[in-house]
């Protein structure tokens, strides 16, 4: 028999917030002489930027690594307002929002998310998501990223339960297979329907959730 879960963990991207690195690609463009997706490909994901989310280079770092790639006619101050027009929010993460604010009542809450420094901060500032958690844990303050298992160790000692008392949700398989393997109990995020099936094949207590996600 599982233990009883006493933390649910949330990620944040594609869950709580969406996003489309594009938007910002599409305006990038305008700047320089590379198409949207040439952009996309040489800048999201790149190892620039997993350098920038796990806290290893500055903002202003991480502008002169994009100005250089992309011959860029486009100053610090005008980069970072292009570089955050990337995310929204959908009727699916409104709902995740409410549940997680439902579950507070009876679990400590956290967030994991990779994350770079310009974004938490035009998050934070704009998008009211992160006053449901008792926890927030974010890549560029912690120096690694997930799926790497030590973001994940960090995360369970600060917690001070036992791995199998974490429940995990992610969007993305690959983050959700490394953190099972510790020992938490996680499933892939795929929608809200499929998160509120989760949480009762693990007993995970909550109010009665009726929410429109389309």
């Amino acid at each position: 028999m599982a233990p009883e879960i006493k933390v649910v963990l949330f990620d944040l991207g594609k869950v709580l917030v969406d996003f489309n690195h594009l938007r910002s690609a599409e305006r990038i463009a305008h700047f320089c002489a590379l198409k949207p997706q040439e952009i996309y490909n040489l800048f999201f994901e790149s190892p620039a930027t997993i350098a920038f989310e796990a806290g290893k280079i500055t903002p202003e770092d991480f502008y002169l690594e994009v100005k250089k790639a992309l011959d860029l006619r486009l100053s610090f101050e005008s980069f970072v307002p292009i570089w955050n027009d990337i995310f929204f929010l959908s009727p699916k993460n409104r709902a995740v929002f409410g549940l997680i604010n439902n579950l507070r009542s009876n679990y400590q809450t956290a967030l994991l998310s990779n994350i770079n420094t310009l974004h938490y901060d035009f998050l934070k500032n704009n998008f009211p998501v992160f006053g449901v958690f008792d926890q927030v844990f974010l890549s560029f303050e912690l120096g690694l990223i997930k799926p790497d298992q030590e973001i994940y160790k960090k995360v369970i000692a600060a917690l001070k339960v036992s791995p199998e008392e974490i429940f995990y949700t992610d969007d993305r398989p690959e983050l959700v297979a490394s953190a099972k393997s510790l020992g938490l109990q996680a499933c892939v995020f795929k929608d809200f329907d499929q998160l509120v099936s989760d949480l009762k094949s693990l007993k995970i207590r909550f109010n009665p959730v009726n929410i429109k996600t389309s």
